[in-house]
């Protein structure tokens, strides 16, 4: 009843105001909030009603500011309500009998409104749908957690259903696991069908998927956070993806250009995929607005606003091609308002402003067409799918002679594991071995990558292409092997759905390109199975891989402060004990550089074992390619000879791998090694 009083008594104030409104709505007069502009183009459109999230101001998100580093926007939403404004200077509520909602989207015909929402402020976040005049309310989630961003989808069918059917999509953390960097639960795009049912999880990555919006063609785009390896810093980036409404032929949208943080995306009439970015976010996510064109997204990137144009929310289109798009100021200040914005100049006017609240997330309610339907072939009684490469001598690198044929041997696959959030605070709190640790990191040490294991390693081709089966619905990265067995390049995390045939052209390849038409050697011969169950999937640890090689190896030279890095410490305890107390040596090895660096290892890079001083003191030689940009002039200070026996090919094999999967302090129970026999079924080799 108080929640209903409130809404009542701003409603009367709103109307006070009406004639002012319908100015900015019907374009009578122009109102800006900043320096005069040229005005923009007719918006007869506008005389359309508008849908917007009003959110309160000064709430615990805004005071608590954005998490994981600024790499997500807080979880805002708590207390806000949707507002429908027309153009006659009336406003109406439409969120009536929810303690929370947020989230809107409007149905392709114009006639229903989704959106996220709370009833009582204890519940969990669900979708729900209603019709545009605010009848006929209905629950399309239920217990999966806070579902959050929902979107209509276009039709999706198989070749044997007898007729398509329609879904949503939403985001959520029902899989319950934690983001790689930092103590934040995990989101994933799910769908279901528009009753609740047949509830699906679309994506796989180790780290958050969020803002989800459909493209005409009926794929969806979002924005995806991959903590990849150090030359993209300690906490990754979040670029754009798309991927089909199923979850199948996840690939990358748009490239690295710009700010580190891509998301909140939306697509124009003409052509534009317009989004916000920034390097770290503040608590809304706000930042400045960039675009790709949809023809060459991975290469016609451009900004649209700087810094001092303010701070940008959430754009969605007009049918004119410009977009609606919430504001405030780029110091940080005052509340957002809803602006319309020229993606073309960058132009905005003020269309509306509560200054009372953040008004964001608008929406014109409007007739738009209805994307493209899609076909499926994911099946769930298929527990595998396959993954092919023409070549992974295609490549974007600068000079195609860096990486010629023949130069790479073996594919090492890695299956990632998601930290779950049952065990998050075993890895995130202090312990006897980081007593100074901070959430995801510790002190002056370069945190190692998501726990990995090994699904196998397989010959390449002579033609450089790969044919490989592997369990559905798993991260899994790829990593090129030279003869040491050193990856040359990996990928980010993909997957493949239930008996989806996953292709890509080459290594990290201009995907805008069409590759060659011929029959590659691995296609025409049957797949090879990466299948062996989760029990038998290798792993390499510090603690019991790499520490006995210190122990037998190293540990004679370097036990004196003269001769870095200090493994003095490595000391075996009792048996009774759970883990060993190596931390000395394991810390060293990950520091960080002095000398400002912040994401540069000095001893080793977490994920690139090649640019790894350590690697180089083994090989007696700088092991980094010319893509690795400085790590190209290190020097190599190679082990003096007959002090102590000198590694194994199979040691520094170990070492290798340890650096190549993440450098990991103590990975997971699993075999130390593997029967011939298993070798030669599942392609696996040490």
């Amino acid at each position: 009843m108080e929640e209903c009083a409130r809404h009542d008594t701003h409603d009367r104030r709103r109307r006070v105001g009406g004639a002012a409104i319908l100015a900015c709505l019907t374009g009578m007069v122009p109102v800006l909030a900043i320096a005069a502009q040229k005005p923009l183009s007719p918006r007869s459109h506008l005389e359309r009603p508008l849908l917007i999230t009003q959110l309160p101001v000064g709430t615990e998100s805004e005071r608590k500011g954005s998490p994981a580093g600024g790499m997500l926007h807080a979880a805002y939403g708590h207390g806000g309500r949707l507002l429908i404004v027309p153009p006659d200077s009336s406003s109406r509520v439409a969120s009536r009998g929810f303690h929370s909602a947020c989230d809107p989207e409007v149905s392709f015909d114009a006639t229903r409104i989704m959106f996220a929402g709370k009833r009582r402020a204890s519940d969990n976040w669900n979708i729900y749908e209603m019709q545009v005049d605010g009848s006929r309310v209905r629950q399309i989630t239920r217990g999966i957690g806070d579902c959050r961003h929902p979107g209509y989808q276009s039709p999706l069918y198989t070749i044997v259903s007898p007729r398509p059917w329609y879904q949503i999509t939403f985001v959520s953390a029902a899989a319950g696991t934690m983001n790689e960097y930092g103590p934040v639960p995990a989101t994933h795009l799910y769908s279901c069908k528009v009753d609740g049912s047949g509830v699906s999880r679309l994506t796989y990555n180790l780290s958050s998927d969020v803002d989800p919006c459909i493209m005409q063609d009926g794929r969806l785009l979002f924005g995806a956070w991959q903590r990849r390896t150090l030359d993209r810093g300690l906490r990754g980036r979040m670029n754009l993806v798309g991927v089909n409404i199923d979850g199948t032929d996840y690939a990358a949208f748009a490239g690295d250009q710009g700010r580190r943080v891509k998301h909140m995306p939306c697509v124009t009439t003409r052509g534009l995929a317009v989004f916000v970015e920034a390097d770290v976010l503040p608590w809304d996510g706000s930042g400045c607005l960039s675009c790709v064109s949809l023809r060459r997204p991975l290469h016609h990137y451009r900004p649209i606003t700087g810094t001092r144009d303010g701070l940008f929310h959430t754009p969605s289109p007009l049918p004119d091609g410009t977009v609606l798009v919430s504001r405030r100021p780029g110091d940080g200040s005052g509340t957002h308002g809803v602006w319309r914005l020229e993606p073309s100049s960058g132009r905005h006017e003020l269309v509306f402003d509560d200054p009372d609240y953040h008004d964001v997330q608008a929406k014109l309610i409007h007739p738009r067409p209805e994307p493209d339907g899609r076909s499926s072939v994911v099946s769930a009684k298929d527990p595998y799918g396959k993954l092919y490469c023409l070549s992974v001598y295609l490549s974007d690198l600068e000079d195609p002679a860096w990486m010629p044929p023949g130069s790479v041997e073996r594919i090492r696959v890695l299956e990632g594991l998601p930290l779950r959030a049952n065990r998050a605070d075993a890895y995130l709190r202090p312990t006897k071995e980081f007593p100074d640790a901070k959430p995801g990191s510790t002190a002056g040490c370069i945190p190692p990558l998501a726990r990995r294991r090994i699904l196998g390693e397989i010959p390449l081709e002579q033609d450089g292409s790969f044919h490989l089966t592997v369990p559905a619905n798993t991260p899994i990265e790829i990593q090129i092997l030279d003869a040491r067995g050193m990856a040359l390049r990996s990928c980010g995390w993909i997957w493949a759905r239930n008996h989806e045939p996953r292709g890509c052209i080459g290594c990290h390849e201009d995907p805008e390109l069409t590759p060659e038409n011929r029959l590659t050697e691995a296609v025409a011969r049957p797949s090879i199975p990466l299948i062996l169950p989760p029990a038998r999937r290798r792993t390499v640890d510090f603690r019991r891989d790499v520490m006995p090689i210190l122990l037998r190896k190293c540990v004679g030279c370097h036990g004196t402060e003269d001769d870095p890095p200090q493994l003095h410490d490595a000391r075996p305890v009792a048996t009774s004990e759970k883990r060993m107390p190596f931390n000395l040596a394991y810390r060293n090895l990950l520091a960080t550089h002095g000398s400002g660096q912040r994401f540069s290892g000095k001893y080793v890079q977490p994920g690139k074992a090649r640019t790894s001083p350590l690697i180089w003191h083994v090989f007696g030689r700088n092991t980094s390619r010319p893509w690795d940009g400085p790590a190209r002039q290190g020097r190599a200070a190679p082990i003096p000879p007959g002090r102590l026996p000198a590694l194994t090919e199979d040691e520094k094999r170990t070492l290798v791998e340890w650096i190549d999967m993440g450098a990991l302090w103590e990975g997971i129970a699993g075999p130390d090694d593997l029967s011939a026999q298993d070798n030669r079924n599942s392609g696996v080799s040490r």
